[in-house]
């Protein structure tokens, strides 16, 4: 790698890379989408040249006439997915085809191997000894199994300087001590959370080698669930514990992302996606307030929204969050549901907020069953859902503890736990918007557009019993055992 290499990013299962040598900052994250393209009915699709789908035999939408009379499926049949899984790409050959974007998925154990090659990558992977010589390392999370992380470093590397940056107000640093007590090449630091119900939810490593220092932004606690059936992930985003006022209102959480969007979007005639769709996708919900209008649909939607017109328009919001069918039928069943810590005091207080959910849903990847902890956010051009304007990974759920809340007047933002994440903007890739079509297309890690909740349909809830059906392992959900 050169030192003069542009930037990029990428991310994981939720997780993002930015890489750095000497002065070079890159980054890694995940997936890719198909769209419904509009085809007239009368096409000759004989006469026309198609385009290559570039999901081959993955693609989900070949018994769709519109879709394959305009896209060809050479690999289609005998061996297209076998020759993938010959071809098993290195760490750094992952890295180098998720160009320009460099966003990979976390593997997924229990899916096609031919899945788990292209824009996707494991904690070992990220931590080869491939990616050159380790001198120290800094691993910032939430939930720690230090012997689990050990195992995924090089041999070489594991005894290795290690800082462990940790933070949870609801419990002690004890059980963090004992894991790491047989290990003195860690350092523990526990990161400083003064206000109430806040927590150390960046998810973040700094790797430093010879040829100069690494940084991985992803969204995955450092334990052997989050990397191993579940779906994961430059401008930064970041969030910081704090009341923020002057010259730092703007500098985290929401309203770092509204100035950030307002000031770096610069679309020609932007009013035309005024009333353009925005999707948020998460694995955890906190309190929003007794209606929509109390925090999500106004203060967040507004940063949500932002571009350089100042449209008072609302889009549409639509909110990706699994059901209690998605985790039953997961890869991991309801032990799947322990990962999405809605509970049912937040969810009675908010019953409006149904009317904003959708599916969990990605057919393309064949990651329907890998239940997310990624945690994502864009808005698309029009409801067509071929093209988008921006996406965000990051760890920040949908909560007020993560992207804060206006107070005084709206002079004030309060902020309770530390979060991180890359926001894609097209002008960095000298385009005006991304493409879900063209190859190669910006990978978004679910299918698009979103599918809205049926009146059959529950979020999941993780303090409730489910026992009326047993999951994909045969078992029942009692959080009381």
């Amino acid at each position: 790698m050169t030192t003069n290499k542009r930037t990029s990013s990428s991310v994981l299962n939720g997780a993002i890379e930015t890489k750095k040598l000497k002065t070079e900052v890159d980054s890694t994250s995940p997936t890719s989408t198909t769209v419904k393209e509009s085809i007239p009915s009368l096409i000759d699709e004989n006469s026309v040249k198609k385009k290559s789908c570039e999901y081959g035999e993955a693609c989900y939408r070949q018994q769709n006439p519109k879709h394959t009379a305009e896209y060809d499926h050479p690999s289609t049949g005998a061996s297209a997915a076998t020759k993938n899984v010959s071809k098993r790409l290195t760490p750094v050959d992952k890295i180098d085809q998720s160009e320009p974007y460099r966003f990979l998925l976390s593997t997924v154990h229990g899916i096609q191997d031919n899945y788990n090659q292209q824009n996707a990558i494991t904690l070992k992977e990220i931590l080869s000894v491939e990616h050159g010589q380790l001198i120290r390392s800094a691993q910032f999370n939430y939930m720690f199994d230090i012997e689990f992380l050990l195992e995924q470093y090089p041999s070489e590397f594991r005894l290795k300087p290690l800082l462990i940056v940790h933070g949870d107000s609801r419990h002690d640093n004890q059980s963090i001590k004992n894991q790491c007590s047989p290990y003195p090449q860690i350092e523990i630091y526990p990161a400083r959370l003064d206000i109430p119900f806040g927590t150390h939810h960046t998810k973040m490593m700094f790797l430093l080698y010879e040829t100069g220092l690494r940084i991985v932004i992803h969204t995955a606690n450092l334990i052997l669930q989050d990397w191993k059936q579940k779906t994961q992930g430059v401008h930064l985003i970041s969030s910081t514990p704090g009341r923020h006022t002057g010259p730092d209102l703007n500098k985290f959480g929401h309203l770092k992302l509204r100035q950030t969007l307002k000031n770096y979007l610069n679309l020609d005639k932007d009013e035309q996606y005024n009333s353009s769709p925005i999707v948020g996708q998460f694995s955890s919900i906190g309190s929003l307030g007794p209606n929509a209008n109390s925090w999500l649909t106004k203060e967040f939607l507004t940063s949500l929204k932002q571009l350089s017109s100042s449209s008072l328009e609302s889009p549409e919001l639509k909110l990706i969050y699994p059901t209690v069918e998605n985790v039953r039928t997961s890869l991991e069943g309801y032990m799947a549901g322990g990962s999405l810590p809605y509970n049912m005091q937040n969810a009675m207080r908010q019953t409006w907020l149904v009317n904003y959910l959708h599916r969990w849903k990605a057919d393309h990847r064949h990651r329907s069953r890998a239940s997310p902890h990624i945690k994502t956010y864009l808005r698309a051009t029009n409801d067509q859902f071929k093209d988008i304007l921006w996406f965000l990974v990051t760890s920040a759920n949908l909560s007020k503890a993560a992207w804060g809340v206006l107070e005084k007047n709206n002079t004030q933002l309060m902020i309770r736990s530390y979060e991180i994440g890359v926001l894609y903007t097209p002008k960095q890739f000298s385009k005006a918007t991304f493409s879900l079509h063209d190859s190669p297309s910006f990978p978004i890690p679910y299918d698009l557009p979103p599918v809205k909740y049926q009146t059959s349909d529950k979020p999941w809830i993780v303090d409730v019993a489910y026992k009326d059906k047993p999951d994909s392992h045969g078992n029942m959900w009692d959080p009381s055992d």
